[in-house]
């Protein structure tokens, strides 16, 4: 069979198995039913006129757990600028730290250390007032909150025990002396993954954008037993998978390319 025969049976070949679903388009993104459906009116931030922004050091669901405190402000200030890149002006942090640490002295500080709780009572004080001395002292539209938020989930998808989760399929870690995984392993316990919370509320502190996306595993498979999982020594380190957390977060209200929640 000369060449040109060749690559006219290739071409009817993968026409049939387009025809019948069992090639997926290159180009396309690949379907992740975890993605997180953002919470989002269109019409209504447009309304807002949204335009300068600023990103709070305080999460709205309480403090970070203190071994992923440490990774706030490098992700915040990757939101930042990917925030300047589609056209928002973000304003300094601090000027939200300054009105915030005031706050707290008038009405006390609405997060409760023992506990992890946020008085909201307490919380919207001092938003209140911070959101006046803001627009008083600035041209501030919006208040942004970026929370780390953990949860768990196993790594039992697939051949390649891929977790899945608000959008991003990752691998496991394997940490500590030994190189491979027991074939015993249990792989349907659980382990614990993270993802970025990203709220967003307009001048008169009306929520108008709350999105999601994973990040990673904040556990490793211990390599020691070969059973387990344990915390991960070096957390948040890739900062390919922070971007794409960041993007799947802020989509739709910045679109994310290849958005992986359009099912096919």
């Amino acid at each position: 069979m000369n060449l040109t025969a060749m690559l006219r049976n290739l071409r009817q070949l993968i026409s049939a198995l387009l025809a019948m679903g069992l090639v997926a388009c290159s180009s396309g993104p690949s379907y992740n039913p975890t993605t997180f459906v953002a919470q989002y009116d269109k019409g209504t931030v447009a309304s807002a006129k949204i335009k300068n922004v600023i990103i709070t050091h305080v999460n709205i669901s309480g403090p970070s757990r203190s071994y992923l405190e440490r990774h706030e402000a490098r992700i915040d200030a990757r939101l930042a600028q990917r925030l300047k890149e589609s056209g928002y002006k973000v304003l300094p942090q601090r000027l939200f730290t300054q009105e915030w640490n005031t706050a707290i002295r008038a009405f006390g500080d609405p997060f409760d250390p023992t506990t992890g709780r946020v008085n909201m009572k307490t919380f919207v004080l001092i938003m209140n007032s911070i959101k006046d001395q803001l627009i008083a002292k600035s041209n501030v539209d919006a208040f942004i909150f970026t929370d780390l938020i953990e949860h768990q989930t196993a790594f039992n998808n697939g051949m390649n025990h891929e977790a899945r989760w608000d959008g991003v399929s990752r691998k496991p870690s394997l940490q500590g002396p030994g190189t491979s995984i027991p074939a015993g392993f249990d792989w349907n316990q659980m382990a614990s993954v993270v993802s970025l919370q990203i709220v967003m509320f307009d001048r008169d502190l009306e929520r108008i954008f709350l999105g999601r996306g994973g990040i990673d595993a904040t556990d490793a498979i211990d390599a020691r037993s070969g059973t387990r999982f344990e915390r991960r020594r070096n957390l948040l380190e890739s900062d390919k998978y922070i971007n794409e957390g960041i993007d799947l977060a802020l989509h739709p209200w910045i679109p994310m390319t290849d958005w992986p929640g359009s099912n096919p």
